[in-house]
């Protein structure tokens, strides 16, 4: 089954852009899924095509109009009811690699990409729309946000990666930053790879990847230290453990 991807943009152009190269570019060649860009200013009505109006209470900027989103949402929904319709805003939710597997599990997804000051807010509250950010930082437009999602779901596509184990390990599948990575030459600018990686031990190889992960998860994200380690110090039930004096 084809993963149907939709876009709604007003650069139309933008897509599939990297996402037609490399891993992504052949499985779309293959049509393991498909990019369709809509371009939103088709569902403008007034005889300038406006998309944008200046914002309610004054400020800088321009606000997407959201009889003009609405109906390209609508389209969006009539053609592919069953995909869930994401916009890209920094107001939305943090992307997690969970809802990306999420995603990548169905039938495809419907993509809003926001520009200017960003959307009129009725808009979250007349359609069934799903606010998602790739983090703290704001782009010039929800396009490049919304390459990086497909990205994301695009690699976990069945015959995407080759191997279906090829991503177990990578950062944050298993709530862990991932350990680090070697290779030759074996010595490099007076650096050697660790030695227990040429050991050949492949338990105690595992031990020492698990504990990199801990500790460089602990010192360089410590929001996901956190969760990791509550999540850890649960029983099967639910309920925090007493720790052990």
């Amino acid at each position: 089954m084809t993963f149907a991807a939709q876009i709604l943009t007003l650069y139309p152009e933008m897509f599939p852009g990297p996402l037609g190269t490399s891993l992504a570019g052949r499985a779309l060649a293959e049509g393991t899924w498909s990019c369709d860009p809509i371009q939103i200013r088709d569902f403008a009505t007034d005889k300038h095509r406006s998309v944008d109006d200046t914002p309610a209470g004054g400020g800088a900027g321009m606000v997407l109009k959201p009889d003009v989103i609405a109906s390209a949402v609508d389209h969006a929904l009539a053609r592919q009811p069953d995909s869930p319709v994401l916009a890209m805003t920094p107001r939305g939710r943090p992307l997690t690699q969970q809802r990306v597997r999420e995603l990548a599990a169905g039938p495809g997804i419907t993509l809003l990409c926001g520009r200017f000051e960003g959307f009129d807010e009725r808009i979250f509250e007349g359609r069934p729309i799903e606010p998602v950010s790739i983090g703290d930082f704001i782009l010039s437009g929800g396009e490049t946000a919304a390459i990086i999602v497909l990205d994301a779901c695009i690699r976990l596509l069945p015959g995407v990666m080759g191997a279906a184990s090829s991503g177990d390990d990578e950062s944050f599948e298993t709530g862990l930053l991932e350990y680090p990575h070697y290779t030759r030459p074996q010595l490099w600018e007076g650096r050697a790879i660790p030695e227990v990686l040429r050991s050949g031990d492949h338990a105690k190889i595992a031990a020492w990847r698990k504990q990199r992960a801990e500790e460089d998860t602990r010192l360089r994200r410590p929001d996901l230290w956190e969760r990791y380690v509550g999540a850890r110090d649960q029983s099967p039930s639910g309920a925090r453990q007493k720790k052990k004096d």
